[in-house]
């Protein structure tokens, strides 16, 4: 056994070996999504110890850092593949997870296990999801499908999920039984959504440049609305919910227009018999975070 170890051992390496140092640039955009990742936990806690409405604030908090660490992966140069994973497992457990759990501890429980199973679904739909989004990241897409998402965003999901608490904070929602029943197909249908393939917006591609003289009036409405979603936050994302839901059919059919329009611009050889929407994820990662 001491020969294992011996000076004379030819195998033997007497250098310790050392670890690659990692840049500060990949480290960052990481380090900020484990941070998502311990507020959305957090948001179960508020939860549970029933401060409900940090937890909703909670929620919005990871959603926000969850746009921001692929844009600052990208802007860093710090991509990699261990982002691209971890970004995916957090926004499994930010957006699939955290708002299930929050929705049962709401209203849900009400229903018992028939309100845990809706619960259930969501946070599986979240996953199937997430897990077509990965799987589909080198799928070649047109153009035109850049401004789409396929389905409802995982974030936005989660954000559109939790409409039955924003109406409980703000008093609409009083009798308990039909909220918990109508919450519960509420909330199966927005899981829907999200593995569907209707498309939806994702305006990558139309914002990526802002036109010089749109710049002040760009940083002036998104000031307005970050203070009026700092100061009415159940009321702005109730709206917010509504509008989002509203537009969908409008998404729907820009887009079919924009298929019709990129069929018949192309050699009808060349058409694609069913063209599908961009598999991107609200979670933005092209951002994808990946070399």
């Amino acid at each position: 056994m001491a020969g294992l170890f011996s000076p004379f051992d030819p195998d033997h390496d007497p250098k310790p070996r050392r670890f690659r140092p990692v840049p500060i640039r990949i480290l960052i955009p990481n380090l900020m999504t484990i941070l998502a990742i311990c507020v959305g936990l957090t948001a179960i806690r508020m939860g549970i110890e029933g401060r409900m409405e940090l937890a909703v604030y909670a929620v919005v908090i990871a959603a926000f850092l969850d746009g921001l660490d692929g844009r600052l992966a990208r802007m860093l140069k710090g991509t990699s593949r261990f982002g691209a994973e971890l970004d995916s497992l957090c926004d499994f457990v930010n957006f699939g997870v955290v708002p299930a759990v929050l929705l049962y501890i709401y209203t849900l429980t009400d229903l018992g296990s028939f309100g845990w199973a809706g619960a259930i679904v969501f946070a599986v739909a979240a996953a199937l999801r997430l897990a077509r989004f990965n799987v589909a990241l080198d799928a070649p897409k047109p153009d035109y499908a850049q401004d789409f998402f396929v389905g409802v965003p995982a974030p936005v999901g989660a954000l559109l999920v939790m409409l039955p608490i924003y109406l409980g904070h703000l008093g609409t929602l009083n009798l308990p039984a039909l909220t918990a029943t109508a919450s519960l197909i509420y909330c199966v249908f927005i899981a829907l959504l999200m593995v569907s393939k209707f498309p939806t917006w994702s305006f990558k591609k139309s914002a990526s440049r802002v036109p010089r003289e749109m710049v002040v009036p760009v940083i002036f409405v998104t000031v307005l609305l970050g203070a009026v979603l700092v100061s009415y936050t159940f009321e702005f994302l109730m709206v917010g919910v509504f509008l989002y839901l509203a537009l969908m059919p409008v998404a729907f059919m820009s887009y079919q227009r924009q298929a019709r329009a990129y069929g018949a611009s192309i050699a009808p050889e060349q058409a694609p018999d069913a063209p599908q929407p961009v598999p991107e994820e609200g979670e933005d990662r092209s951002d994808a975070r990946l070399h």
